[in-house]
């Protein structure tokens, strides 16, 4: 049992923390610590000669800005329990004067841990904060992986419009990015030695390519309606330096996403067509399942469930879902959707029903997520693998 309870309040940039013991008497007056590596290690001064196995520190379970102290903390070997900001909001409503206020709400958070109203945070909790992180920054370079794709094709269609048909609309591929390293315009393909790229063509394609496809090219070079402009060339093999670089960094992402997952063994890894990637986005987003008493806050914390329109008397029946709260759990559910139904039976037989009943794809789709949702929700509240 724990007789000293620190609670801490987080904001984005700045938190506020306070300490009382277990008779309530206060021990530490709350004060003010910035979300750095500066403010932390006053935290932890402040607390340096406290019996760590005596002390648990509360946290509301509020966004991502109280991601990095808790991971800190737990490093430390501070006991963290984290909070429901329902429970706070009670304790508050309690009080006549329902002041919200950093310092006070800080005391609250503490009688929240005396209350035991809290979820002791664990390892698996600290891994699912790292998975999160690693995930999202993946979404991130992927996301500037199609930027500089969609930034390639633009020069090509400058520098050699006609290669696109050349590599059947997909330029893509590792024998474009060859070439394109070596000989980035049709210019310089023109006036290359055809034994040159057709030794490059064969070796990137492995033997796919011979010398008619690059005595092909070197024609469709020669008659290219292409600009000449050797700074387009420049900019194409930067692009390809950096989506190559960009992949190698997914690459490296995808082992640590990997070796995490692994490590839970979560039952999300269970369900057809859900791999590494996706079910590792599904678990972190959702962290601990026990911040949703029920499937339908997971699908409004989701952004699946459908925005209310009203006016009047009048009630929309026909309504799409709302797209709030996390757009990358979102993102994961509804690509699971699309997935399961060609892996599951039940899930096709569903997914075909509501097309039969004259719902469209996107519609069809839509119904097979709320329905994952529901599935996911109970294999996390009760650790059970999927079953077909």
């Amino acid at each position: 049992s724990f007789v000293i309870f620190i609670g801490v309040d987080i904001a984005k940039s700045t938190h506020f923390a306070s300490a009382v013991n277990s008779d309530g008497e206060v021990l530490i007056n709350p004060f003010k610590f910035t979300n750095d590596n500066q403010g932390f290690n006053l935290f932890i001064n402040t607390f340096k000669d406290f019996d760590l196995s005596n002390c648990l520190v509360g946290l509301e379970s509020t966004g991502i800005y109280g991601d990095n102290l808790t991971t800190f903390l737990f490093e430390k070997g501070f006991k963290i329990g984290r909070i429901n900001p329902i429970q706070t909001d009670s304790l508050r409503s309690s009080n006549i004067r329902k002041t919200k206020n950093d310092k006070i709400d800080t005391f609250l958070i503490c009688q929240c841990l005396m209350l035991g109203h809290f979820t002791l945070i664990t390892d698996r909790d600290i891994q699912l904060i790292k998975l999160k992180t690693l995930c999202r920054f993946k979404f991130d370079v992927k996301k500037s992986q199609s930027k500089a794709k969609t930034q390639l094709v633009t020069c090509l269609d400058i520098a050699f419009p006609e290669l696109a048909n050349f590599f059947n609309d997909n330029l893509h591929i590792k024998s474009s990015y060859a070439l394109l390293s070596k000989y980035p315009t049709a210019r310089i393909i023109a006036n290359t030695r055809i034994d040159a790229l057709t030794n490059l063509l064969y070796s990137a394609s492995r033997g796919h390519f011979k010398q008619d496809k690059a005595i092909t090219l070197k024609e469709l070079a020669r008659n290219s309606i292409a600009m000449d402009n050797p700074a387009i060339g420049v900019q194409i093999k930067m692009l390809i330096e950096q989506i190559q670089m960009l992949e190698k960094q997914i690459d490296l992402l995808d082992i640590e996403i990997t070796n995490i997952m692994e490590s839970l063994n979560s039952p999300i890894s269970s369900i057809p067509g859900i791999g590494n990637w996706l079910g590792a986005i599904i678990i972190s987003e959702i962290g601990d399942i026990t911040r949703f008493s029920t499937s339908t806050k997971l699908l409004a914390f989701a952004g699946l469930d459908p925005s209310v329109r009203q006016s009047g008397n009048f009630n929309a029946t026909n309504t799409k879902i709302s797209k709030r709260g996390s757009k990358h759990l979102r993102y994961a559910i509804n690509r699971a959707a699309q997935l399961i139904i060609w892996n599951d039976d039940t899930f096709y037989q569903y997914y075909t029903t509501k097309l039969a009943q004259g719902k469209s794809y996107l519609n069809a789709i839509g119904h097979v997520s709320h329905k994952l949702t529901r599935v996911i929700f109970k294999l996390l509240t009760t650790n059970t693998t999927f079953k077909k």
